[in-house]
């Protein structure tokens, strides 16, 4: 076994994590070596273990997959992260892609696709759902992100939640100032992060100021 395939399985479910542990226990040459419930423990045990695949929920309670994603491949750069979802929507896809992520999967797919795909990952090959690979290819084929007009791409609740990331609030502070919960300003900034085509937060808040959509006084 010491030239298996080790896996870090990522799932805040427990009865998904068991059935995915189950079947990869069948192939010979895959190895889980250890389970996480949330994103912060995946990053732990990723510098831990080093495993050669991740399997990677997106949406969870603590630190949603796209962070974890990030983090993780700081604490662990070899590690191939495998986002396994059932999300296949822009605001998710990109910015999995753009974290780290090398494969997109969604969980309607076979066991024995979920086994070729972690076998292709372990080498360095992408594998991406069907429709995720369609919004990929029309993303590269259509205009240049730099040709973004945010006053129009952003809708005008995105706008000020972007004016606020610029101020340096958090989801907290955010959702308290304009009486939404956490959950709504999470969704607010992934369609920013994903309409502007940003990486995180940070390039967020230079790309608000950059563009004079806040000012200094």
């Amino acid at each position: 076994m010491s030239d298996a395939i080790t896996v870090l399985l990522v799932d805040d479910h427990a009865m998904v994590r068991q059935g995915v542990r189950t079947f990869l226990a069948t192939q010979p040459d895959l190895l889980v070596v250890g389970e996480a419930g949330t994103g912060a423990e995946a990053v732990t045990l990723a510098a831990q273990y080093v495993p050669d695949v991740v399997l990677m929920d997106l949406i969870m309670p603590d630190m949603d997959g796209v962070e974890a994603t990030r983090r993780l491949k700081q604490v662990s750069p070899r590690s191939q992260v495998m986002v396994l979802t059932s999300y296949h929507e822009d605001e998710h896809i990109f910015p999995a892609l753009k974290a780290g992520a090398l494969s997109y999967l969604l969980k309607d797919l076979s066991s024995e696709e979920l086994a070729s795909a972690i076998r292709k990952a372990a080498v360095g090959d992408a594998v991406l759902h069907p429709r995720v690979a369609a919004r990929v290819i029309k993303e590269l084929q259509g205009p240049r992100a730099e040709k973004v007009n945010p006053f129009t791409e952003l809708s005008e609740r995105e706008l000020e939640v972007l004016k606020l990331i610029a101020d340096g609030m958090s989801n907290a502070d955010m959702a308290a100032k304009l009486f939404l919960s956490e959950k709504t300003i999470k969704g607010h900034v992934s369609n920013i992060l994903s309409k502007l085509h940003l990486v995180d937060r940070t390039q967020a808040a230079v790309y608000a100021w950059r563009e004079g959509i806040v000012r200094r006084d």
